[in-house]
């Protein structure tokens, strides 16, 4: 393998973009001072309003006071799945992993720059109205949640259940609460359930905790593929609680409890890091038995990167094509080569087989927790989480040989002399 710098030189392509985001591009604006009237969701509990059912986020009424284990955030692909409100999903009929989000007025306490939930956002809107992955995620009881999967039986279209778990005091106790009350009727055997976990307020005993109580899986959301943008994207820089060596300690944890294929780890490409770099993380999580659930990333709106511009599709093609080939095809990264900017110039594959990989369109879609169509199918389908339909980075659905096509394009791979 050759090169795993940090900093490179970009190629700007045919309209002037460049082919990949460069560290040194990439940096958060610093967050700003917020109000003291407004820190820690004091405007919802100086109100005081009584939630009465599902809310919907923006919905011009003041924020209810919604906290969990009581309510939970679902994404909207899972609220029109859930038939909790109306919608389409441009070429999905549902989405096939109900993720929960842990919910408080106080909202979470971490900053992470390029999430759309972050503390900094206290100034301008509460915690339940703030986008989140693109799309707003309302606000549901989680024993309406648990009746209405119960009711759909074995007609539901929820592969898996994911609790994400936020930087939060409550938030370990009620994870736990969470999964009780979702075990107590619903057969973790039917619906296996993952756990997004927050590494800063885990210890190993939390971890063993979960097992025991039934989830199937382990993820750690690091996002950042290296130290210095972890620090810069998580840490002191923009006032976050979160350190790269604590990730890596309780992922050991989840390593030797939930052991092989039964961990994962969550990264965003195109944040400053090399491809060199990503697949390198990409080959350390499945040598210690995971897999890598990888998000383009997209400049969410109202976060400390807002103004920064989408990866790039080549960068990104590049990357997803190197982490399927890792995860599940058997190659190495040392088996790959790259340029003296840290671009994959060589997959470690025969052509004739790296071009089958292109042509089956699975390394393309959303990587996340398996479901129940094969290992390298995931659940977790996040409709258009990273990026517009229009110009879809993560497919949610099987490519489609027009879909395959532009993505050949997209990677610009050499052609194959005759």
């Amino acid at each position: 393998m050759s090169c795993l710098e940090t900093h490179g030189t970009p190629r700007p392509t045919g309209d002037g973009a460049l082919d990949f985001n460069p560290f040194d591009t990439m940096a958060p604006r610093a967050p700003g001072e917020v109000p003291a009237e407004a820190k820690n969701g004091a405007r919802v509990k100086a109100e005081g309003v009584a939630p009465r059912g599902v809310y919907l986020p923006n919905d011009n009424i003041q924020t209810p006071n919604m906290r969990s284990p009581d309510y939970v955030q679902v994404s909207t692909a899972a609220a029109i799945s859930l038939g909790l409100m109306g919608g389409k999903m441009h070429r999905c009929s549902c989405t096939h992993c109900l993720n929960l989000l842990l919910t408080y007025p106080e909202g979470c306490r971490a900053n992470c720059a390029y999430c759309g939930l972050a503390r900094h956002r206290e100034a301008d809107r509460d915690y339940a109205d703030r986008n989140f992955i693109r799309v707003d995620w309302p606000a549901v009881p989680m024993a309406e949640i648990v009746d209405i999967v119960k009711r759909q039986g074995k007609k539901t279209s929820f592969h898996r259940m994911c609790i994400s778990m936020i930087t939060h005091p409550n938030s370990d106790a009620d994870t736990l609460t969470v999964l009780k009350t979702w075990t107590d009727r619903i057969d973790p055997s039917d619906i296996p359930v993952s756990i997004l976990s927050n590494p800063t307020t885990m210890n190993r005993a939390d971890v063993v905790r979960l097992k025991e109580m039934g989830a199937d899986m382990f993820t750690v959301a690091f996002d950042a593929a290296t130290p210095e943008l972890f620090e810069r994207t998580r840490g002191k820089t923009v006032d976050g609680p979160h350190r790269w060596e604590k990730y890596w300690e309780v992922m050991g944890h989840a390593a030797e409890i939930f052991g092989p294929e039964k961990i994962g780890v969550h990264l965003i490409a195109g944040m400053g890091e090399t491809e060199a770099e990503m697949l390198t993380i990409v080959q350390k999580v499945k040598d210690m038995g995971g897999h890598s659930h990888m998000f383009s990333f997209f400049p969410e709106s109202g976060s400390l990167m807002d103004h920064l511009p989408a990866t790039p599709r080549d960068q990104w093609r590049r990357v997803q094509l190197g982490r399927y080939l890792i995860d599940y095809r058997g190659v190495r990264v040392d088996h790959m080569r790259f340029d003296d900017s840290g671009r994959v110039v060589d997959f470690g594959l025969p052509r004739a087989e790296l071009e089958g990989v292109i042509d089956a369109g699975i390394a393309f879609r959303t990587s996340g927790c398996p479901g129940k169509v094969a290992e390298d199918v995931s659940a977790c389908d996040r409709p258009y989480g990273d990026s517009p339909p229009s110009n879809i980075a993560s497919f949610p659905f099987q490519p489609n040989k027009r879909d395959v096509a532009k993505i050949r394009r997209q990677l610009n791979l050499p052609k194959v002399e005759a």
